[in-house]
């Protein structure tokens, strides 16, 4: 019967994409059962070339997707700012994370960052602590993720709550 719930079982990856710190954790989901499975954040040199900085978060988030062998991806869209410019480099982190799992052959969910703090705190104005505070709660084993890894576990819970209903209506 074990056996036969962990063939069930969909690891998902999450991804909170910045240039200074990208966000990642994995988490299986086994109908409405969702277990932890590891997270962490990938940081690039700030000193570094531009390009280096993004090819370090593709070789962050590939690393990530060898280890712990995700079936889905899925990832925060990029949060409109004032400052084009700052816009224009977190679309490039966000695309340099999104490589990867395309890579792989994933599936790869966006999911706004409202969408997500709805889906995990029950509203889409949440801050960071708040979202870190129902990761706690939500998946204990994970102990106290920083914000950035908390970020990226709530845009896999957010995947896990909506992924059936996704593949529905894209199949429909």
């Amino acid at each position: 019967m074990l056996g036969e719930l962990m063939a069930n079982a969909i690891r998902i990856l999450g991804l909170d994409p910045g240039l200074r710190r990208t966000g990642w954790g994995v988490i299986s989901a086994e109908g409405s059962r969702l277990s932890w499975i590891a997270h962490g954040v990938i940081v690039p040199d700030d000193k570094a070339a531009f390009s280096q900085r993004l090819l370090t978060l593709f070789e962050g988030v590939h690393a990530v997707i060898a280890a712990h062998a995700p079936h889905e991806a899925a990832i925060e869209e990029t949060f409109l700012n004032t400052n084009a410019q700052s816009t224009l480099k977190l679309g490039h982190a966000r695309a340099a994370a999104m490589i990867a799992p395309a890579q792989a052959g994933l599936l790869v969910a966006e999911y706004a960052a409202k969408e997500v703090k709805k889906s995990v705190v029950g509203t889409g104005g949440a801050d960071k602590t708040q979202v870190a505070y129902m990761i706690a709660r939500l998946l204990p084993a994970a102990g106290s993720p920083t914000l950035d890894a908390a970020d990226a576990l709530a845009v896999a819970i957010a995947h896990a709550h909506v992924r059936k209903s996704r593949t529905l209506r894209s199949v429909a």
